[in-house]
């Protein structure tokens, strides 16, 4: 059966850039194959590993695949929370009017790889976050995302109490989706808007650009 964890309060701070048995039946919730079910649709297990095993195939290929594949080793629950999370900000940002068009998204990538030293430095270090080379514009649209709902709010992120002010929308967000997950992957926190088990934080990335870059 899944369980779920509702929030009463947003914690002070919120860390900011983040095979499996099917579900067993429990009564007439059951829902045989998620890991997660958001705003009442299924997060399937077999989405789930089919994007653990992009990232493993991919860190294979690396000269470095021993040690990406060390610091991974959580790679299930820390996709599964990126996926959730990812939804959670979607919703946020529609709701706010917030937009990230493709070529906001290819200036920020061609930042990165310049302060980087180049596409295939900025993918050895996406792949140290766990975050497979075809999803990497994904998760730049997500970063973009997530600094454009802070500054529809006013919210400085750079500060505990734009932190606090973002976080807050995004556990509202959360409440409202009614996030489930399969208990294989523990629960979803809505307070701190993660899996709790994860423990990773919202996203991470490579060094950002600067503003001016984009």
């Amino acid at each position: 059966m899944f369980r779920r964890r509702t929030a009463l309060s947003v914690s002070a701070t919120v860390a900011l850039l983040a095979a499996t048995p099917l579900l067993t039946a429990c009564g007439s919730d059951a829902r045989p194959g998620a890991a997660a079910i958001v705003d009442g649709k299924r997060i399937t297990v077999s989405q789930l590993q089919a994007k653990v095993r992009d990232v493993r195939t991919a860190q294979g290929e690396s000269p470095q695949g021993d040690r990406l594949i060390m610091t991974t080793g959580r790679l299930s629950l820390a996709t599964l929370n990126g996926m959730i999370f990812e939804q959670v900000l979607a919703r946020g940002a529609k709701d706010a009017g917030v937009t990230v068009g493709r070529r906001d998204v290819e200036q920020w990538r061609a930042a990165a790889e310049e302060q980087t030293g180049g596409p295939a430095r900025l993918k050895v270090m996406w792949l140290q976050q766990g975050v497979a080379p075809d999803r990497i514009d994904a998760t730049v649209r997500n970063q973009l995302l997530l600094d454009g709902l802070a500054k529809h709010l006013g919210a400085d992120r750079r500060q505990p109490q734009g932190q606090q002010q973002l976080a807050a929308s995004l556990a509202k967000t959360s409440r409202a989706m009614g996030i489930e997950v399969n208990p294989r992957y523990g629960t979803w926190d809505d307070k701190q808007v993660i899996l709790a088990e994860a423990k990773d934080p919202w996203i991470t990335t490579a060094p950002a650009p600067k503003p001016q870059q984009l």
